[in-house]
């Protein structure tokens, strides 16, 4: 039975999982809190892929009190060997009494198979405490291992007339200081970060996360590895000496089979990028719905796209976007500056309703979490 306390401590077990926001990918952000006769005896969180998980943390910190206490976790303990032993046994070999999850784990390794060796031994078990933001926090894992694509967010900065660059395609900058170290959070808890040649070719950005501009991360871990950069590259003309091949970390080049020039993916692959093809759209490019479901096979949870116009609306609108992180400036850049995205609308009916998730101040900007309102979780 769920009791008043619960949601107390499985906040604060969420509270530790989300320092794993920039480092435990591709596992899931989990954290653990031991408790014995009303007293936390015990906390910890899973720091990095290969080591201890939430579960051992938390039972290492509490020794023998954890014997006969309460453990709270945000998602249902591994059952299987892993990389790690699995810490449903390690809950029972220590002597939990109780366990309190907030989600299961739809990874087919687990699957209710935690759950139930911890019933098996005697444990008693509850869960649905905090769920929601439990889900939330592991949105991309949770879908993933469900046997679905990764959570994608488009970023866009913008303007207030919904502006993101001149004519020119000067865009530096619309957003204050504050809002491009939210962006570089935002990049570090993603798994991929993903762009167009055409922003490549006229902006050469690296889609590096930068750790210095971060600024506060409140407790959180500063991501161990640079996310995987993918640019979605039709004809291969990326340069090979572009600084989103050459910077730090790996870069995957997506093209269609029609398109590939033997002679031009040789070359890039001889200056470390990846080089693969998946089936084209309507329009010959790489299909977005291909491309996702490349990188949840490659373990990706959580891909962020930052991209110009043509990509931005080629996303929406497949329909692979489930949140749009808008950057907006209390700035006007007039009609003749490049729109937000490419999408050949002429009827209400064709519109993209959004759902505000969340609205909040960065800086001089605001900065708006919007998720389109037909699938809206």
């Amino acid at each position: 039975m769920i009791k008043a306390t619960d949601t107390r401590y499985m906040a604060m077990a969420l509270q530790l999982a989300e320092r794993g926001l920039y480092s435990a990918h591709p596992n899931p952000r989990v954290g653990c809190v031991v408790v014995n006769e009303g007293e936390v005896v015990g906390t910890g969180w899973h720091q990095k892929a290969g080591e201890a998980h939430a579960e051992v943390n938390a039972l290492a910190a509490a020794g023998e009190r954890a014997r006969g206490a309460t453990a709270y976790v945000t998602l249902e303990p591994c059952s299987h060997h892993g990389r790690t032993p699995p810490c449903a046994q390690a809950l029972v070999d220590a002597g939990i009494a109780r366990t309190v999850i907030a989600t299961g784990d739809p990874n087919p390794a687990v699957a209710g198979r935690g759950l139930a060796l911890l019933r098996a031994a005697g444990v008693e078990t509850d869960s649905g405490v905090l769920a929601e933001p439990a889900w939330q926090l592991n949105a991309g894992f949770l879908r993933r291992m469900a046997g679905g694509a990764p959570w994608v967010r488009l970023k866009l900065a913008a303007s207030l007339d919904g502006r993101t660059a001149m004519a020119s395609g000067e865009s530096q900058w619309i957003t204050g200081s504050d809002a491009r170290r939210d962006v570089q959070r935002l990049r570090a808890r993603s798994g991929a970060i993903m762009t167009g040649s055409g922003t490549v070719s006229a902006d050469d950005p690296s889609l590096t996360v930068r750790a210095f501009e971060m600024g506060e991360t409140g407790g959180k871990a500063l991501p161990p590895e640079q996310p995987l950069r993918v640019v979605l590259d039709p004809c291969l003309g990326t340069d090979p000496g572009a600084r989103v091949i050459q910077g730090e970390g790996e870069c995957l080049l997506v093209s269609t089979p029609a398109a590939v020039d033997e002679g031009r993916a040789a070359r890039l692959r001889e200056h470390g990028a990846e080089v693969v093809t998946v089936a084209p759209d309507s329009r010959g490019r790489p299909a977005l719905r291909a491309v996702v479901e490349l990188l949840a096979a490659r373990g990706i949870n959580d891909v962020l796209i930052e991209a110009g116009a043509t990509l931005a609306g080629a996303a929406l609108e497949a329909q692979v976007i489930d949140e749009l992180w808008l950057y907006q400036a209390p700035t006007i850049l007039g009609s003749r500056a490049r729109p937000m995205a490419e999408l050949a609308l002429d009827q209400m009916a064709q519109q993209h309703r959004m759902a505000v998730w969340e609205r909040r101040v960065v800086g001089a900007d605001q900065r708006l979490i919007l998720k389109p309102a037909a699938h809206a979780h």
